[in-house]
């Protein structure tokens, strides 16, 4: 039972971390490392398609640096700042409660970046 609830979670952080590829503010790299966390524990084979997959490359790069360097923690949160202002500011109306939620998502992706990343080294 607990494989088949790994492997659930694996799915469903698979998927969180492809959303991140694209929405402002919800990291990648963390939810394909837990991600491959799970398939390591409940699936060798699906473990073996994340690290072949596109996605793979964000793990692979994160590995072999040991986390992200100084250049693509700034670089990130520059991109998700940028992001979040566009959307805010030009996406979502005036009123939505969307406009707190968003910057406050990036917020939280702008901390887990700084602080919850480790420090890579360029390789």
């Amino acid at each position: 039972m607990k494989r088949y609830i790994y492997i659930a979670l694996g799915l469903l952080t698979v998927g969180l971390g492809a959303l991140g590829v694209v929405v402002p503010g919800l990291p990648t790299t963390p939810f394909l490392l837990l991600a491959s966390w799970f398939f390591y524990r409940s699936s060798p084979r699906l473990q073996q398609w994340l690290l072949a997959s596109w996605l793979g490359r964000y793990i692979r790069d994160y590995k072999r640096r040991g986390g992200m360097t100084a250049t693509q923690k700034a670089g990130a949160i520059g991109i998700m700042a940028a992001m979040v202002l566009l959307s805010t500011f030009v996406f979502i109306p005036a009123g939505s409660v969307a406009r707190i939620i968003v910057p406050v998502a990036g917020a939280v992706g702008a901390l887990t970046v700084i602080f919850a990343v480790p420090n890579g080294q360029d390789k």
